[in-house]
């Protein structure tokens, strides 16, 4: 084995890091752990589920930023740099909430043409939003295919000739497509801004681990947010509009004393607490006042020492007070009155909200936070505060001087606003406004010249630029210390409040965290129960020794996949465990082709250790090509999925390159190790496996019109069924709601989908048991084109009412929704059009992927037609099956994303077996050269039985498992690839196999010697 010391190295360095990316995802449970164990000390026995998750929560905020991990004295680890760093488990696995939320960019386009009443312009819009439904263009394309259909001669810049979009170079004389190009850049900077608003409130909302990201679809933004448990608040925070607004300000001087009356209400209240809840005991009302005063008295002497921790002095006094969380400014300057750490801020806000407090601060003062954590460098030299692991935020101080109390300006008063280079060689932003904004521009700024003006986004202050002089023109420049990123930014802010472009929610999928528990165990379970039936089967077959040998490198396998996921940050889906148990399954692929190479050279006569060496080199090629085959696969499926079928791409790729350097490197560490010992003698089989199908001949080429003849059959009865039945399509690819619901009893799926007909009336409803008898799965197409929040409502209330009669009389909608609505999903008509769109490309991507590998690496055409139609057969057979027992089966039969990664996982799959054989071909071909082309072909089939069926099997065994004990969102994936290893290695053998070798007879003008065929099967 040549350069074994650098592979032992390697081997070595990567278990160690695997090894220390998996103890961040151990420090985090442990904590997670102690939390609930809190959570329950303190709650006590009779606390509801509820009380003991804010406990959970409360104990994890406190230690966020503390040292959990402390790395060899190296490096200390926050929880919140573990939790960062741990295994994600996806929504299907923790409960949560997954939301694709789309900028309407109709709207975009309506504003740009200052809501022109053009008839033609309406027309095409309308045509544009018709056309979008089932297309997969961009909406400005669209739209401009839809304006020249509907005003062939007619001129956009006539439409589109705002000053805004002059100063972008449009004239009256510019042509349909320069406009079409200008109006595509401003709704992209249109979308631009709804996605950082968007990432800017979910940061706000405090969810550990989310995921957003823009989608390739325009406008398109995905929002993961696993254990979130209040769908209907994220809704709400999401789907407004951004208000863009201009306050002026207090200086801090001026709020200084304000705030100490403040901070010794709170005292009082603090104080009072804790005496009714006996952390203080009661004296007399003067001691109480004299204990209040003194805090003050000493938070106030101690604002020259913040270098301290404030909580120290609540923790002190048993009393907590505003300036024991608020670091307070003392007599600076600006409008800053202050910082706090961002736990601290909603507690604070609670306090600053109260009637008492509110009794002793100016009426027209709101105090705002800063968006952004304080710099660290800034955090110490201007506020003493040093080695902190927290962040902390501004306390701004605004003045609402209008008497309506509403900002003197708003955002809709800009037209540009764009990071640029001053003459200084420091980045501002340029900020143009139309003419009423640039009349109360030029009002306000004359009146605070010296003073900052607050720019604030949905009640946060992103920036509080201080006037140097009245602005008139609407024309001004915001100068600072930017960096070419911040200014960016603030552009961004300013430019989002110019257009009125809200996102709207087209998919959503909710899961409760009890359905997420529930399939984390069904995953577990599953997952042991496969890896020790693949273990017994490796030591039934080979024996002992060899068996341990295989079992090593498969635990070594799953060790390093948990390992590089946590490296990667991959997220671990229910369908991500099933390609980990899957790619378990396969993995024994590559050292059941290295054993039974082996012992085809200990037949040929060869000594143990010679078979060993030369086992392992031979099977390389047909490893490396299968394996390769199978990561396309995996690759197509990672850039065409979405949510959890990316997942299961993720655990695919990264399964097949632990599985490849395991089965051949790992395993031939330990022979190398074990053949230096003068005992050294290991069999590669038992008993009862020693001669197993070495002796198999069947004659595949002249029974190749037999098999032809049952496929056609078989074939023509799937097309019969396709052309009458059809598919069952998902909602994945038609759009709808789903629903699962579960009892507190069994119920009569029949009973419940009569009330439902009624409920969701002229609309398609589907009601089946989903598990166990007391759990239902409702799909609908209820109001499917109604993506507006009134037609969810619309549907939340009928699916209500159709549910209702089955639950406990008195039973609430909110309750209904709690407790017994399991999960979610909505997908919206344009989504769905995607989803179908991507199906589609990724198959028939991936069957043009197969046969260019196949003809690149065997150089030889034939044989990758026929792995093709091989490919085509088996997909057309599992369309067939699904077709012909979707309405019988007793779990979901559906044509949705699970079903198209099936496809290409079986694809994959039986382009493997297209491969091991082909290769074996290959091989034949040199050795054998004077033989017929059917006679080479049968050989190496009949060669390679063995390595198929045991393949087969342990794969159908992890298959099995998984159908048993994994949950009932896998089974109907699981069933597709069930058929698919059955199919795929029937036609392997007797279809794709058989028409190579007839399109290579045909080629040689007969079945020749193989030395013949002009084309070389080499690689």
């Amino acid at each position: 084995m040549q350069n074994k010391g650098a592979i032992r190295l390697f081997a070595i360095l990567l278990a160690l890091v695997c090894l220390y990316q998996l103890t961040f995802t151990y420090f985090t449970r442990k904590v997670e752990s102690d939390a609930t164990k809190h959570a329950l000390a303190v709650a006590g026995p009779a606390a509801t589920p509820e009380d003991i998750l804010r406990y959970e929560h409360q104990y994890l905020d406190s230690i966020l930023h503390e040292p959990v991990y402390n790395f060899f004295g190296l490096r200390k680890y926050s929880y919140l740099d573990c939790k960062e760093r741990e295994i994600n488990f996806g929504l299907d696995l923790k409960g949560g909430m997954n939301l694709t939320l789309e900028v309407k960019v109709a709207d975009v386009l309506r504003a740009l043409s200052n809501y022109s009443q053009d008839e033609n312009f309406i027309k095409a819009l309308a045509l544009a939003e018709e056309k979008e439904k089932n297309s997969t263009k961009d909406f400005v394309t669209l739209f401009g295919e839809a304006f020249t259909e509907v005003a062939p001669n007619g001129s956009l810049a006539a439409i589109f000739n705002s000053a805004e979009l002059r100063d972008k170079g449009l004239t009256y004389s510019s042509n349909n497509d320069e406009v079409l190009k200008v109006i595509r850049s401003e709704a992209n900077s249109a979308i631009d801004n709804a996605f950082n608003i968007i990432r800017t409130r979910i940061d706000r909302f405090g969810v550990v681990q989310p995921n957003i990201q823009r989608l390739q679809k325009d406008g398109q933004v995905l929002v993961e947010l696993p254990g979130v448990t209040e769908p209907e608040r994220v809704r709400n925070l999401l789907k407004g509009s951004a208000s863009l607004e201009f306050w002026e300000t207090y200086d801090n001087q001026e709020i200084f004393e304000y705030l100490i009356q403040a901070d010794n209400v709170i005292a009082r209240i603090e104080y009072n607490k804790a005496v009714q809840t006996g952390t203080i005991k009661d004296t007399t009302v003067a001691e109480e006042e004299a204990v209040a005063d003194q805090i003050v008295e000493e938070e106030l002497a101690l604002l020259s020492e913040l270098e301290s921790d404030s909580t120290d002095i609540a923790a002190e006094e048993g009393v907590t007070s505003l300036f024991s969380l608020l670091r307070p400014t003392g007599m600076a300057t600006g409008p800053v009155v202050g910082i706090a750490s961002g736990r601290n801020r909603d507690k604070i806000d609670e306090w600053l909200a109260s009637d008492q407090v509110k009794s002793v601060l100016p009426r027209d003062l709101k105090l705002m936070w800063g968006v952004k954590a304080i710099p660290a460098n800034e955090l110490a030299q201007y506020y003493g505060v040093e080695n902190t692991r927290e962040s902390y935020y501004h306390l701004i101080a605004i003045r609402a001087t209008g008497h309506d109390g509403r900002p003197p300006l708003e955002g809709d008063a800009i037209t540009t606003a764009k990071e640029r280079v001053s003459q200084r060689g420091s980045y501002e932003i340029e900020m143009s406004m139309n003419a009423e904004g640039a009349k109360t521009w030029a009002r306000l700024t004359k009146a605070n010249i010296g003073k900052s003006i607050a720019i604030v986004l949905d009640g946060f202050v992103y920036s509080y630029p201080t006037v140097q002089t009245e602005i008139r023109g609407g024309q001004s420049s915001i100068t600072g210390n930017f960096t070419p990123e911040e200014a960016k930014d603030l552009a961004t802010i300013l430019n989002s409040g110019k257009m009125p472009a809200p996102a709207r929610i087209i998919e959503d999928n909710v899961v409760g965290p009890s359905l997420g528990k529930e399939a984390v165990q069904s995953g577990l379970v599953s997952f042991i129960w496969a890896f020790v039936g693949v273990l017994l089967y490796m030591i039934f077959y080979y024996g002992f020794k060899a068996g341990a040998i295989v079992d090593v490198a498969l635990m070594v396998n799953v060790f390093l996949l948990m390992g590089v996921l946590a490296s990667f940050n991959a997220v671990l889906t229910m369908p991500g465990i099933a390609g980990i148990v899957l790619t378990l399954g396969m993995a024994v692929d590559a050292n059941v082709l290295i054993y039974e190479r082996i012992r085809e050279e200990l037949r040929s006569g060869k000594a143990l250790k010679a078979s060993i060496h030369d086992g392992y080199k031979n099977a390389f090629s047909a490893i490396l090509d299968s394996n390769l085959t199978t990561f396309l696969t995996g690759l197509i499926l990672f850039f065409f999925g979405t949510g959890p079928i990316k997942g299961f791409a993720t655990t695919l790729m990264i399964g097949i390159a632990t599985s490849f350097f395991s089965a051949v490197y790992i395993t031939r560490l330990i022979y190398e190790w074990l053949m230096k010992k003068e005992s050294f003698n290991v069999e590669f089989a038992t008993g009862l496996t020693r001669n197993l199908f070495t002796k198999v001949n069947i004659n595949f080429m002249q029974n190749r019109k037999i098999y032809f003849a049952l496929s056609a059959i078989v074939l023509l009865v799937c097309v019969g069924s396709l052309a009458t039945r059809g598919l069952k399509q998902g909602i994945d690819f038609t759009g709808g709601r789903t629903y699962v619901v579960r009892f507190e009893q069994e119920v009569d799926a029949s009973k419940i989908y009569e009330s439902m007909a009624d409920a969701f009336a002229g609309a398609n409803v589907e009601v089946k048991t989903y598990g166990s008898a007391n759990q239902i799965r409702i799909a609908t197409n209820y109001m499917v084109l109604d993506t507006e929040e009134s037609g969810d409502k619309a549907v939340e209330e009928a699916l209500y009412a159709g549910i209702k009669p089955f639950l406990p009389e008195g039973t609430a909608s909110d309750e209904f929704s709690d407790k017994y609505l399991m999960s979610s999903q909505k997908i919206g008509p344009t989504v769905a059009t995607d989803m179908r769109s991507k199906a589609g490309w990724a198959v028939a991507l991936s069957m043009l992927g197969m046969f260019l590998y196949i003809m690149l690496r065997f150089r030889n055409w034939e044989l990758s037609l026929g792995a093709v139609i091989g490919l085509m057969h088996d997909t057309l057979l599992i369309f067939g099956v699904f077709s012909l027992f979707y309405s019988v089966m007793p779990f979901a039969m559906e044509m949705d994303q699970s079903f198209i990664a099936a496809i290409l996982t079986v694809i994959g799959y039986s382009i493997n077996d297209n491969v091991v054989v082909y290769d074996r071909i290959r091989e034949y071909r040199e050795l054998y050269p004077k033989r017929k082309i059917s006679e080479v072909f049968n050989t190496a089939m009949n060669s390679t039985i063995g390595r198929t069926v045991n393949t087969s099997l342990s794969t159908m065994v992890v298959l099995i498992v998984i159908f048993i004990f994994g949950s009932e969102t896998i089974r109907g994936f699981v069933f597709a690839m069930t058929i698919g290893v059955v199919v795929g290695v029937y036609s392997t053998l007797c279809i794709a196999s058989p028409i190579s070798y007839l399109l290579l007879r045909r080629k040689a003008g007969g079945d020749v010697e193989i030395s013949k065929v002009s084309t070389k099967l080499v690689g």
